[in-house]
């Protein structure tokens, strides 16, 4: 993206306060690991013709997570972010504030967090249209061939946009289109004069239903984080350290106790390989252990890697471990198992379950394993941290 004042021709504009009914600290909550904010963000990002991504926020939080993604807040008034402010107050003061200084671009495209699958594709598309002069606004919108009904004032069910009495075939019917909340791009000046997303010609732009989720309640974030897993599909991960737990993930989470008391764990010699390989590419490593017991120490020393354990406050220990020695936690992989790997994956860009891991910990991940706990899991990561060092093909 371009940072020079002059060469902003499309801003992206993303609304986030940090009041929520339906879903508290909504735009925070994690959608396969990832902040709702965060993903609107990248979205703006990858698509090639934004400029300037801004966040318009009155959350220090919001702010924070914001900035560390690479966006420009702006600070929203008290008075354009309660219940009943509209988005394109939001909006309108941001441009304004840019203008301030010395931003005016051509096009805005305005993203809403709640909706968790943004298409950087459709986007793209959305913001030629306005640029070439095509349409002065342009909305994400599904195809739909859905038979619409509403209840009347006695609550008998009436027919809306259609006549009940006909029933044509799908490849006999036109094709209606619903707003999925995702984007909406227009005209800067016309939508200052207009005061609203919808004006002058006005054109849709298709996205693929799967993408169509809006988040507006615990059920459709429960929706979203389930459907993640199949929308961002498999891939390489690009962190730079990478930090696991022990019980769980380098063992199946059982333990033999001889007659003397003493544990014994079994553990996989592929994870050892999987670390090693980690270690000569230089990566910073750590395990990060709740349990005080002589068998994580006599790994961690096998594997030469340092081991933190007897640890309460597994997320404060991370940001110590990472301040002591220079990681980047936006960029760090955490592997963990169960509920006290929460608050930890939480700091992280990469939150990682094993394959057996507790449901909480699944839906909090960004990735999800195909290797259980003590089965390769670890190797797993480390190929996939790995794979993600590599160029592609293309530009890298």
């Amino acid at each position: 993206m371009h940072t020079d004042r002059s060469s902003v021709d499309v801003v992206a504009i993303v609304p986030a306060r940090g009041g929520s009914k339906g879903v508290p600290g909504k735009n925070l909550r994690r959608v396969g690991g990832i902040p709702l904010v965060v993903r609107a963000i990248r979205a703006a990002q990858a698509a090639g013709s934004v400029d300037l991504v801004v966040v318009s926020t009155d959350d220090a939080a919001i702010a924070d997570t914001s900035r560390d993604a690479g966006a420009h807040v702006l600070d929203r008034p008290a008075e354009i972010s309660g219940d009943t402010a509209t988005s394109e107050s939001a909006v309108l003061h941001a441009l304004a504030t840019l203008r301030q200084d010395g931003i005016t671009p051509q096009v805005t495209a305005f993203l809403q967090a709640t909706s968790p699958f943004i298409d950087p594709a459709a986007l793209t598309e959305a913001i030629a249209v306005v640029q070439t002069g095509r349409a002065d606004s342009v909305f994400a919108a599904r195809e739909s061939y859905e038979f619409v009904w509403r209840r009347d004032a006695a609550g008998l069910a009436r027919a809306v946009g259609h006549d009940a009495a006909h029933r044509p075939r799908r490849q006999d019917r036109e094709p209606h289109f619903v707003e999925t909340g995702a984007f909406y791009v227009f005209d800067t000046d016309g939508f200052r004069t207009a005061g609203h997303r919808f004006f002058g010609r006005t054109r849709v732009v298709e996205v693929p239903e799967v993408t169509a989720v809006e988040i507006d309640d615990p059920e459709q974030l429960r929706f979203a984080s389930a459907l993640a897993r199949v929308v961002d599909g498999a891939g390489p991960i690009t962190a730079t350290a990478v930090v696991t737990d022990f019980d769980g993930v380098h063992t199946d989470d059982s333990a033999w106790i001889d007659a003397a008391g003493a544990e014994h764990v079994r553990v996989s010699r592929s994870d050892g390989m999987g670390v090693g390989l980690l270690r000569r590419a230089g990566i910073p490593l750590l395990i990060l252990s709740t349990e005080q017991n002589p068998v994580v120490r006599a790994r961690g020393e096998k594997l030469r890697v340092e081991v933190r354990q007897g640890i309460d406050d597994k997320a404060a220990e991370l940001r110590r471990w990472a301040t002591e020695r220079g990681v980047d936690l936006g960029h760090t992989a955490y592997l963990g198992n169960d509920v006290n790997d929460l608050p930890a994956m939480a700091l992280v860009g990469w939150p990682v379950a094993v394959a057996d891991a507790h449901p909480a910990v699944r839906e909090a991940a960004r990735v999800v394993l195909q290797r259980a706990g003590g089965d390769g899991a670890v190797r797993e990561l480390a190929d996939l941290v790995l794979a993600g060092r590599r160029p592609g093909p293309g530009p890298h």
